[in-house]
Parts: structure tokens; C-alpha cells; sequence
């Protein structure tokens, strides 16, 4: 995944990876509500979390965090050798490819988490499953997202993107560089969390997940009409 576009991001590309980042918040919302304390989007939580259920604290299931772990794992590397082995040119193709990929294990765990509901099923009998789809959905755009390279943009981690307002504000002597994208990012996620949780509040699991995966796969479809982002190569 060394390669990637050019620094300068265009405008359709970068609103689109707003919105990404906004589904992150609505699969954070999704997972953390309705997974039983699972990240499925931000890796550094399920590590904790792994490290709170080993030592034994109450209320912290190390098999789901290890299932998480390994299925963003396996669905990032599994972006990453298509990313090297895809022969399509233009970046638009490849973005629409990882979209309907994405969306579908979203899609996939959207519908089995109704199925399981209307069949009453318990939820813990599926969660395992429904957490490695979600995780490696997003495994699979974290690894798309890095070939990118756009800054401040990662569309999960804010980490270093919150540090970034701090680190060159005003207050550290700084001319506050890339703030308003930074601010986005930072605002896009937390709106797709309350949008997320509202969701999940009024209809479950499953719709969260699937109003995600649509979410993903239409403003993909959309954004990369532009002709900015139709004309890009992948480098």
C-alpha cells in the first residue's frame, strides 16, 4: 500500500471521506450499543478492552475482542492485496470495488442480525458472527482509506487528528494548519454516532448496519461521478 494519491486532495474526494468517517460513527454506535461493548471500527478500544477481560474484569468478554482484532486484520489485508493486485488504472473503479465490498459484509451482517432477531434467536449466539463482518468491513476501509493518503482523514482514528487542533492552534504559536478539515473529520464522526444511536434506538441492530452499508455504497457511487475523482490514476 505504498502508493497513493497526490497530497492535494480534491473536494469530492475529500466530502466523501466526511461522510466515510460518518459511517464510522454510525458502526461505532452500532457495535458498542448492540455488540456487547465491542469496537468494531477502532482498534485501540478492543485492545483495552482485551487487556480489562484478562485480568478479569467484570463485564468484558476477551473472545469478542479477539474476533474483532482478527477479522479487521484479515479484511485490511485482504484490501491490501487487491489494492497491489488490482490492475484497474483509475481510481473511481477501485473505490466503487471497495465500497460494494465494504457495504456487503455490512449488508451481510445487517440481515443476519434481523434473521436472528425474528427467528429469537439470542443475540449471543450471533454476535461473533455479526462482530467479524462489521470488523472486517472495517479492516477492509482502513486499509483502502491508508492507500489514499489524504491528511487528517483516516475516517476512524481521531487520536491524532484531535492532537493536530491542539498541537497547531493558535495557542502553540501555530497558524492552525488544515483546522477546518481536521474540525470536519472530528464533526463527522460524532454526528454519525448520534445518527448511529438514534437508529439503533428506534429499530435494532440490523437497521444500523444496513442504513451503514447504504450509507457507504451510495455516496461512493455519487462522489466518484465527479469528474475530479473519475479522471484520477492510481499511482
Amino acid at each position: 500500500m505504498e502508493q497513493g494519491v497526490p497530497l492535494k486532495t480534491p473536494a469530492p474526494l475529500f466530502r466523501l471521506l466526511l461522510i466515510l468517517s460518518a459511517t464510522t460513527g454510525m458502526v461505532d454506535a452500532a457495535s458498542i450499543l448492540g455488540m456487547d461493548k465491542v469496537f468494531t471500527a477502532n482498534m485501540t478500544g478492543n485492545v483495552v478492552f482485551l487487556a480489562f477481560a484478562v485480568s478479569g474484569a467484570a463485564g468484558f468478554h476477551p473472545l469478542h475482542y479477539i474476533v474483532a482484532l482478527a477479522a479487521f486484520m484479515a479484511g485490511a489485508a485482504i484490501a491490501g492485496r487487491l489494492w497491489r493486485s488490482d490492475s484497474a488504472p483509475r481510481l473511481n473503479h477501485w473505490l466503487v470495488r471497495a465500497a460494494a465490498i465494504e457495504s456487503g459484509l455490512l449488508f451481510l451482517g445487517g440481515i443476519i442480525s434481523i434473521l436472528a432477531w425474528q427467528s429469537g434467536i439470542a443475540p449471543a449466539d450471533v454476535i461473533l458472527l455479526t462482530i467479524a463482518l462489521t470488523a472486517g468491513a472495517m479492516g477492509f476501509r482502513n486499509a483502502v482509506v491508508r492507500a489514499l493518503k489524504v491528511p487528517d482523514l483516516t475516517t476512524t482514528v481521531l487520536t491524532l487528528t484531535i492532537t493536530g487542533i491542539a498541537a497547531d492552534s493558535q495557542m502553540a504559536s501555530r497558524t492552525g494548519m488544515n483546522l477546518p478539515a481536521r474540525l470536519g473529520a472530528v464533526g463527522a464522526i460524532f454526528s454519525g454516532a448520534v445518527v448511529g444511536a438514534l437508529i439503533f434506538g428506534w429499530l435494532g441492530l440490523g437497521a444500523t448496519l444496513l442504513s451503514t452499508g447504504a450509507l457507504v455504497l451510495v455516496a461512493t457511487l455519487v462522489f466518484v461521478r465527479h469528474p475530479q475523482i473519475a479522471e484520477m490514476q492510481r499511482k
